[in-house]
């Protein structure tokens, strides 16, 4: 079978950080599996060569670069999650918004009946809704 999946290259070493964040901020979220890089490997020891997770149960992957990039994430591209309750969604904002910044406040914008833009401070974007049926 022929799959899709996001893959989110972090740089700095600070993968392990982000999965972190993601798994203890969004409902339904594991870690599937974990590789690191080993002595002598590209990437410095421990860091993560390659996770395997899901965020509300939507496969992911994830790895820290070893190799320094000129470019990192952007908010042209964002994971959009639909909540089925308010308060978890504000929750999860509040979260990602802590060093992060965010491009629309939590707001009824007549699409939601709550949505809100945040890139974390890791530079991911995501876009939060609270669908008008919800």
């Amino acid at each position: 079978m022929t799959t899709a999946t996001p893959f989110l290259m972090f740089q700095g070493g600070v993968a392990q950080a982000a999965l972190d964040l993601y798994l203890a901020t969004f409902p339904n979220s594991r870690v599937v599996h974990v590789e690191r890089y080993g002595a002598g490997e590209p990437g410095p020891e421990g860091t993560i060569k390659v996770a395997r997770f899901e965020v509300c149960g939507q496969a992911f992957l994830c790895s820290d670069s070893p190799v320094r990039h000129d470019f990192d994430f952007t908010p042209s591209s964002s994971i959009f999650v639909e909540f089925e309750s308010g308060d978890v969604l504000e929750r999860v904002f509040a979260v990602l918004a802590e060093g992060g910044r965010v491009y629309m406040p939590l707001g009824d914008y007549g699409f939601s009946r709550c949505f809100g833009w945040v890139s974390d401070r890791f530079g991911v974007s995501w876009q939060l809704s609270l669908p008008l049926g919800a």
